[in-house]
């Protein structure tokens, strides 16, 4: 039966810093299930003392009562300190299995969504409850043979009774346990569906409301709710079933126990004490119930498993050992790179040298391949074939705290972290001082408005009413304080204003600490403060000039016909548009 096999190997990692507990469980739950068995003897002892009328009867009732005690408090304690040590093992594998997880989804870049949450919360709870539930079963299944053998030890003709009525009651089990499996992984997948659909429709909640398609929203989000519902009846018509069918089975051998227990006494083959433990032990035999709880959280957990190992799948960069020269100018080279997505390619056999301490702007239209260069840059991505260099060493080959030091991004769209803004700059492996964030920020046109608010760079991020350019602007601070040989700008300026574009560009262009930038750009004034211009088409290097050389062609124009109109309203003159402004 699947439910029997090893731990996941999800799991196993997770199980390594709780080996102790789990084992604690394993034994605590034997020595419960030791003690239940021992309780029946002791009370058929106590009852066949008194009703021999012993005249010493009443002492050894007294002492017998004392021992039922005894046992029955210690049953409570073991079963109170096992509980305690399940729930903290199953805490420490939860959480060693979200921090593994988390981890790779980091370093994996794994999209996020609804069902990655559900994988990464509800699962990995499920999933840390399979060690203790897995150390606990051959307890539970030890209680009810133990309940047949201390049958046969009472006398042979009751376990006899009980095992003509034991193979439907291991059917039932193992029915149970195939049945639940399919419909808790369908049940958990249904779950993950709608918790992705939810939050993107959350995201996009602004976009919902001014389009007024709540309803059709709501429709999809919860489309996946039938089969939700379905797997949810099905999983307890299997629970449901399987009770109804323990409920008449297990009476029935009790029953049957009773009849032959009865029999036996009438012959005086029997003892009353006897007879009053082997009912105990019937009941202790027939204990289904523990063992389908018990099978129940193992099916649960490992279809948990199988979800966060899907995640963990996903492959993750390797990193290798070695330091860039040092010293070097911070040259990026591409040779020969391939990048396809979605079974369309993206970049062809590109070839590309970036010189070291130049500002290179690339440009393109739609779909030519910039942001994939740019992700290429600092290994945000890896190509499909070729290489690409920073200084010689091939990105792949850098450790990964020589890439991250050696290269710094601005996004579009930046994510800010950390409690304060002065954080959400410094953001980082290591500690920044608050010149060098302050200097970072000034250089990003974002120190003036960051004064100006109560707190200045103290204040909390979650409190920062930041328009779409200041955050940006907190972005290139970011981008601007962190890496030492490159900093890549991925369309990084689109939402700056005009004077503030002209400020950022003149920090970009001259950088005193000399380090070569790639930036992505849409702006016609942006690529004219370039050193240089990659146009790129198609995926492929149609060009590596100046921009007032580029300028000439046609085509080039093209790309910038709507940028040279924005700019003209907006007051941006032409001849800087057309690469005749300051530089």
């Amino acid at each position: 039966m699947a439910d029997h096999a090893p731990p996941p190997p999800v799991l196993r990692p997770a199980v390594r810093g709780s080996r102790t507990a789990v084992a604690a469980v394993a034994v605590l739950a034997g020595l419960s299930v030791g003690l239940g068995l021992l309780l029946p003897t002791v009370l058929g002892h106590a009852v066949d003392q008194v009703l021999r009328g012993d005249s010493d009867a009443p002492w050894h009732a007294g002492s017998r009562v004392w021992t039922c005690a005894a046992v029955v408090a210690g049953q409570v304690l073991v079963g109170t300190t096992s509980d305690v040590l399940a729930a903290v093992s199953g805490a420490r594998v939860t959480a060693s299995v979200r921090r593994r997880a988390v981890r790779h989804v980091l370093a994996a870049r794994v999209a996020g969504g609804g069902d990655l949450v559900t994988r990464l919360v509800g699962n990995a709870a499920d999933a840390g409850a399979v060690p203790a539930a897995a150390a606990t079963l051959p307890a539970a299944v030890g209680a009810p043979l133990g309940g047949i053998v201390a049958l046969f030890l009472t006398d042979p003709w009751l376990a006899a009774a009980f095992l003509l009525g034991a193979p439907p009651l291991a059917l039932l089990v193992r029915r149970f346990a195939r049945a639940s499996a399919d419909s808790v992984a369908r049940y958990q997948d249904a779950q993950g569906r709608i918790a992705a659909r939810l939050v993107e429709a959350i995201g996009g909640a602004r976009t919902i409301a001014a389009a007024r398609t709540e309803e059709r929203e709501a429709a999809r989000v919860l489309a996946p709710l039938p089969e939700l519902s379905t797997q949810g009846h099905r999983m307890w018509h299997v629970q449901g079933r399987a009770t109804a069918q323990a409920a008449v089975l297990v009476p029935l051998l009790q029953i049957l126990v009773l009849a032959v227990g009865g029999l036996r006494l009438a012959q005086g083959d029997l003892t009353v004490g006897g007879l009053l433990a082997a009912s105990r032990y019937a009941l202790l035999a027939s204990g289904i119930g523990t063992v389908v709880g018990q099978l129940g959280a193992l099916v649960r957990g490992r279809a948990a498993a199988r979800r966060i190992a899907g995640v963990l799948a996903v492959p993750a960069p390797a990193h290798g050992t070695d330091a860039l020269p040092r010293g070097g100018p911070g040259t990026l080279e591409l040779r020969g790179v391939t990048v396809t997505r979605g079974g369309t390619t993206v970049l062809d056999r590109l070839d590309l040298t970036v010189p070291g301490g130049s500002c290179v702007a690339v440009v393109g239209p739609s779909g030519a391949g910039k942001s994939v260069l740019a992700e290429l840059a600092g290994r945000l991505t890896d190509p499909d074939e070729g290489t690409v260099l920073l200084d010689g060493r091939p990105l792949a080959a850098l450790s990964r705290a020589e890439l991250r030091d050696a290269v710094g991004y601005a996004f579009e769209r930046p994510v800010l972290l950390g409690d304060t803004l002065g954080d959400a700059i410094a953001f980082g492996p290591g500690e920044l001082d608050p010149g060098a964030v302050t200097r970072a920020a000034r250089a990003a046109g974002a120190d003036g408005f960051v004064r100006r608010l109560p707190a200045g760079y103290a204040t909390p991020r979650a409190d920062a009413p930041l328009s779409g350019g200041e955050a940006q602007r907190i972005g290139l601070a970011r981008a601007f304080a962190r890496g030492d040989r490159l900093l890549v700008l991925d369309d990084a300026t689109s939402s700056l204003d005009t004077v503030t574009e002209r400020h950022v560009a003149r920090a970009l262009l001259h950088d005193p600490r000399g380090r070569t930038r790639l930036l992505t750009t849409h702006r016609a004034a942006t690529a004219a403060r370039a050193d240089l211009v990659a146009w790129l088409d198609s995926g492929r290097l149609r060009a590596l000039a100046p921009h007032r050389e580029l300028w000439q062609q046609p085509a080039y124009r093209a790309l910038f016909a709507t940028a040279a109109a924005e700019g003209s309203a907006a007051g941006e003159p032409l001849a800087a548009v057309a690469g005749e402004g300051e530089k």
